[in-house]
């Protein structure tokens, strides 16, 4: 399994920076921040493969009736399979996946649209891999990103829950992507063969899912940036409710229990920090409103080295925007670093359907972008186009 790896810096894409902490009321419904550093188009990250799709796919329409045209679906039909892979190394843990993928748009004899199994369109693969969680995939992205060419696999982590303090799940849930990252290289599934480009990879979530694609990214545990952070809980301004306080220090009472339990690859110690969970052909992340930043601290943060777009709603006293979002934004030491902020909106405003499909318009473009090679997507996450 690919799990401690160097990432390589691709080109660089930035905009004029915007501090988080002039997110107000006063602002437009959202802002974009970003590195401020020169603007270069990452030609770099145009493949053959992602050339080959890009010159397979009609040109963009934008001048649409769309605000955010790539909220609209894509030119794709989206498909989907299920699936249940066997971790055998780490006791034949099960791992269910459903896979979204560009597909033929046929029909049944009542007429209704055939989306389950649907044969797989291959007027474009290898169509790149985006992995995201259960309550992301099946809220948030549904069966969007397959219409723009790309592969979505939903990982539902057994035994992990939303609402449950931090546990092992900050381990073993990296650990499934990875473990379904490796599967779907080596043994993909039967009709899905040659569609799938696992050597582009993203990571996409929001909230949990969102920790997840942090801890891909190639971040680092701290141990003693957590510890301090847990210990100064009492004190900190604004105060933390108690039980956001439990949900995110639970680890640190039970410290030695969990790391006991994490591979001598991943818990080993240099530099203060654990190994990082990540792997080499993840080329972009989507931690949006990440919880459980202080995991990482400063240091942690400063390992990421690739391409990282966080979203986050500036009213959101759940995941905090102050010290989460912006915390992590303000930390990450890569040159493509982006934070869409959501201004007065709150942790739940992926309830919002209009919500839902602005991060659909962000995540197609930042991805198309960063993973699939599309360079024309670049101004539909500029600071100029969000700030309209």
């Amino acid at each position: 399994m690919h799990v401690i790896k160097g990432l390589a810096i691709t080109g660089v894409l930035s905009f004029l920076l915007v501090a988080c902490n002039s997110a107000t009321e006063t602002l437009p419904d959202a802002t974009a921040t970003s590195s401020p550093t020169s603007k270069t188009i990452p030609q770099d990250t145009v493949t053959p493969s992602s050339t080959q799709q890009v010159s397979q796919v009609e040109p963009l329409d934008t001048q649409g009736p769309a605000i955010f045209p790539l909220s609209e679906p894509g030119p794709y039909f989206a498909g989907n399979q299920v699936y249940t892979l066997v971790d055998q190394d780490r006791a034949g843990r099960e791992i269910e996946i459903l896979i979204w993928y560009p597909a033929i748009q046929q029909s049944d004899a009542d007429g209704r649209a055939i989306v389950r199994d649907a044969a797989p369109d291959l007027s474009g693969a290898p169509y790149p891999l985006i992995l995201t969680g259960e309550n992301s995939g099946s809220y948030l992205f549904k069966s969007h990103l397959a219409t723009y060419g790309f592969v979505m696999v939903i990982v539902r982590s057994p035994g992990f829950s939303y609402v449950a303090p931090l546990n092992n799940a900050v381990i073993d849930a990296p650990l499934d992507f990875l473990f379904v990252l490796d599967t779907l290289t080596a043994n993909p599934p039967k009709g899905l063969q040659g569609v799938i480009n696992t050597d582009r990879v993203g990571v996409a979530g929001y909230s949990s899912d969102g920790f997840f694609s942090l801890a891909l990214s190639g971040a680092r545990i701290n141990p003693e940036h957590y510890f301090s952070q847990c210990a100064q809980t009492p004190s900190l301004d604004p105060p933390i409710q108690p039980f956001l306080i439990k949900y995110y220090c639970n680890l640190s009472q039970r410290w030695d229990e969990f790391s006991s339990q994490v591979s001598a690859e991943i818990s080993t110690i240099t530099d203060g920090m654990w190994q990082p969970t990540t792997d080499d052909r993840i080329l972009a992340v989507m931690p949006m409103a990440p919880d459980s930043a202080w995991l990482y601290g400063e240091k942690g943060l400063a390992s990421i080295k690739i391409p990282s777009l966080i979203i986050a709603g500036t009213a959101d006293d759940l995941v905090s925007y102050k010290m989460t979002s912006c915390y992590v934004f303000e930390h990450l030491v890569n040159a493509d670093r982006f934070l869409i902020s959501f201004i007065g909106k709150g942790h739940m405003m992926v309830e919002n359907t209009e919500v839902i499909s602005r991060i659909n318009h962000f995540a197609v473009a930042f991805l198309g972008y960063y993973v699939q090679g599309r360079t024309d997507y670049a101004k539909f996450f500029s600071e100029d186009f969000v700030n309209f």
